[in-house]
Protein backbone atom coordinates (compact mmCIF):
# COMPACT_ATOMS: atom_id res chain seq x y z
CA UNK A 1 0.00 0.00 0.00
CA UNK A 2 2.82 2.41 0.87
CA UNK A 3 4.44 1.72 -2.52
CA UNK A 4 1.21 2.46 -4.37
CA UNK A 5 0.75 5.69 -2.43
CA UNK A 6 4.36 6.72 -3.13
CA UNK A 7 3.90 5.98 -6.86
CA UNK A 8 0.68 8.00 -6.93
CA UNK A 9 2.30 10.97 -5.19
CA UNK A 10 5.32 10.87 -7.48
CA UNK A 11 3.23 10.81 -10.68
CA UNK A 12 3.44 13.87 -12.85
CA UNK A 13 0.41 16.09 -13.35
CA UNK A 14 -0.87 17.25 -16.70
CA UNK A 15 -3.66 19.80 -16.77
CA UNK A 16 -6.43 20.01 -19.35
CA UNK A 17 -7.81 23.53 -19.74
CA UNK A 18 -10.88 24.28 -21.83
CA UNK A 19 -12.09 27.75 -22.69
CA UNK A 20 -15.38 29.40 -23.58
CA UNK A 21 -18.30 27.33 -24.88
CA UNK A 22 -16.52 23.99 -24.52
CA UNK A 23 -18.94 23.17 -21.71
CA UNK A 24 -21.51 23.02 -24.55
CA UNK A 25 -19.77 20.19 -26.41
CA UNK A 26 -22.25 17.58 -27.57
CA UNK A 27 -24.98 20.22 -27.92
CA UNK A 28 -23.35 23.16 -29.69
CA UNK A 29 -22.87 22.74 -33.44
CA UNK A 30 -22.60 18.92 -33.39
CA UNK A 31 -21.90 18.94 -37.13
CA UNK A 32 -18.63 20.76 -36.33
CA UNK A 33 -17.72 19.45 -32.85
CA UNK A 34 -19.50 16.10 -32.70
CA UNK A 35 -21.76 14.71 -29.99
CA UNK A 36 -19.10 13.91 -27.39
CA UNK A 37 -19.47 16.00 -24.25
CA UNK A 38 -16.66 17.55 -22.23
CA UNK A 39 -17.48 15.10 -19.43
CA UNK A 40 -17.13 12.22 -21.92
CA UNK A 41 -13.67 13.51 -22.87
CA UNK A 42 -12.61 13.79 -19.23
CA UNK A 43 -13.87 10.28 -18.43
CA UNK A 44 -12.09 8.80 -21.46
CA UNK A 45 -8.82 10.59 -20.71
CA UNK A 46 -8.90 9.42 -17.07
CA UNK A 47 -9.51 5.83 -18.21
CA UNK A 48 -6.76 5.94 -20.84
CA UNK A 49 -4.07 7.43 -18.61
CA UNK A 50 -5.02 5.98 -15.22
CA UNK A 51 -1.93 5.05 -13.23
CA UNK A 52 0.42 6.92 -15.60
CA UNK A 53 -0.30 10.57 -14.83
CA UNK A 54 -2.50 12.74 -12.66
CA UNK A 55 -4.93 14.69 -14.80
CA UNK A 56 -6.50 17.94 -13.62
CA UNK A 57 -9.38 19.46 -15.57
CA UNK A 58 -10.76 22.99 -15.65
CA UNK A 59 -13.20 24.74 -17.97
CA UNK A 60 -14.43 28.31 -17.83
CA UNK A 61 -16.26 30.73 -20.05
CA UNK A 62 -14.32 33.56 -18.35
CA UNK A 63 -10.89 34.64 -19.53
CA UNK A 64 -9.73 35.77 -16.07
CA UNK A 65 -10.60 32.40 -14.51
CA UNK A 66 -8.50 30.64 -17.15
CA UNK A 67 -5.57 32.98 -16.52
CA UNK A 68 -5.85 32.47 -12.75
CA UNK A 69 -5.80 28.69 -13.22
CA UNK A 70 -2.72 28.85 -15.48
CA UNK A 71 -0.95 30.85 -12.77
CA UNK A 72 -1.83 28.33 -10.07
CA UNK A 73 -0.61 25.43 -12.23
CA UNK A 74 2.60 27.30 -13.02
CA UNK A 75 3.23 27.79 -9.29
CA UNK A 76 2.55 24.08 -8.72
CA UNK A 77 5.10 23.24 -11.45
CA UNK A 78 2.95 20.70 -13.24
CA UNK A 79 4.51 18.68 -16.08
CA UNK A 80 2.44 20.22 -18.85
CA UNK A 81 -0.80 21.67 -20.06
CA UNK A 82 -3.25 20.79 -22.82
CA UNK A 83 -5.38 23.79 -23.73
CA UNK A 84 -8.33 24.29 -26.01
CA UNK A 85 -8.73 28.06 -25.72
CA UNK A 86 -11.89 28.08 -27.84
CA UNK A 87 -12.62 31.51 -29.33
CA UNK A 88 -9.97 33.12 -27.10
CA UNK A 89 -7.39 31.53 -29.40
CA UNK A 90 -8.05 34.25 -31.95
CA UNK A 91 -8.61 37.22 -29.64
CA UNK A 92 -6.77 37.06 -26.33
CA UNK A 93 -3.37 38.65 -25.90
CA UNK A 94 -3.86 38.33 -22.12
CA UNK A 95 -4.26 34.54 -22.37
CA UNK A 96 -1.22 34.35 -24.64
CA UNK A 97 0.84 36.40 -22.17
CA UNK A 98 -0.28 34.20 -19.27
CA UNK A 99 0.77 31.05 -21.11
CA UNK A 100 4.09 32.54 -22.25
CA UNK A 101 4.90 33.75 -18.75
CA UNK A 102 3.97 30.47 -17.07
CA UNK A 103 6.96 28.49 -18.36
CA UNK A 104 4.57 25.54 -18.71
CA UNK A 105 5.04 23.38 -21.78
CA UNK A 106 1.65 23.35 -23.46
CA UNK A 107 -0.07 21.91 -26.50
CA UNK A 108 -2.90 23.85 -28.10
CA UNK A 109 -5.76 21.58 -29.21
CA UNK A 110 -8.72 22.29 -31.49
CA UNK A 111 -11.41 19.70 -32.19
CA UNK A 112 -12.25 21.11 -35.61
CA UNK A 113 -9.78 21.96 -38.35
CA UNK A 114 -9.65 25.70 -37.85
CA UNK A 115 -8.05 26.15 -41.29
CA UNK A 116 -11.17 24.78 -43.01
CA UNK A 117 -13.33 27.34 -41.21
CA UNK A 118 -13.75 31.12 -41.21
CA UNK A 119 -10.68 33.21 -41.99
CA UNK A 120 -10.59 34.80 -38.52
CA UNK A 121 -9.99 31.34 -37.02
CA UNK A 122 -6.75 30.93 -38.97
CA UNK A 123 -4.86 33.24 -36.57
CA UNK A 124 -3.85 31.98 -33.12
CA UNK A 125 -2.36 34.27 -30.51
CA UNK A 126 -1.39 31.28 -28.34
CA UNK A 127 0.17 28.92 -30.90
CA UNK A 128 3.49 30.81 -31.25
CA UNK A 129 4.27 30.25 -27.54
CA UNK A 130 3.16 26.58 -27.50
CA UNK A 131 5.27 23.48 -27.97
CA UNK A 132 2.76 22.23 -30.52
CA UNK A 133 -0.70 22.60 -32.03
CA UNK A 134 -3.15 19.82 -32.88
CA UNK A 135 -6.13 20.80 -34.99
CA UNK A 136 -8.85 18.86 -36.75
CA UNK A 137 -8.40 15.42 -35.13
CA UNK A 138 -11.59 15.64 -33.11
CA UNK A 139 -11.27 14.57 -29.49
CA UNK A 140 -8.26 12.39 -30.39
CA UNK A 141 -6.27 15.63 -30.27
CA UNK A 142 -6.56 15.65 -26.47
CA UNK A 143 -5.17 12.11 -26.25
CA UNK A 144 -2.32 12.89 -28.64
CA UNK A 145 -1.43 16.00 -26.65
CA UNK A 146 -1.30 14.11 -23.33
CA UNK A 147 0.80 11.34 -24.89
CA UNK A 148 3.21 13.92 -26.31
CA UNK A 149 3.56 15.77 -22.99
CA UNK A 150 4.12 12.47 -21.14
CA UNK A 151 6.84 11.49 -23.57
CA UNK A 152 8.39 14.95 -23.42
CA UNK A 153 8.49 14.91 -19.61
CA UNK A 154 10.01 11.43 -19.48
CA UNK A 155 7.02 9.85 -17.76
Amino acid sequence: LAGCLRDLLSMKTIAILNGPNLDRLGKREPEVYGRTTLQDIETSLRAEFSGRVNLEFFQSNHEGALIDRISSWADAKIAGLVINPGGLTHTSVALRDSLAGSDLPFVEVHISNVYKREEFRHRSFTAPVSVGVITGLGIEGYFAAVRFLLQRSGA
